[in-house]
């Protein structure tokens, strides 16, 4: 028996889709859990204040990790 990749198997397409939109929608919660939680630690020494573009940057570097993670999973790696 040939293995075969995941579309080669018939009509996955929208199977497949929707696998990708659920990893991007779990990263994006995973991120804003991550920067929230680093938001109410950094707001509370001092009455600093994290400004838009500070949640914009760690948003994105968290999404950048989980990225790197889910790749490392979903490639193989583990």
């Amino acid at each position: 028996m040939i293995p075969l990749t995941f579309l080669e198997g018939g009509n996955y397409a929208g199977v497949f889709i929707m696998v990708i939109a659920i990893i991007i929608f779990g990263a994006l919660f995973v991120s804003f859990i991550a920067t929230l939680f680093v938001k109410i630690i950094y707001e509370l020494k001092d009455g600093r204040k994290f400004s838009k573009k500070q949640f914009i940057q760690t948003m994105v570097i968290c999404l950048l990790i989980c990225g790197l993670i889910s790749g490392y999973i979903c490639g193989g790696g583990l």
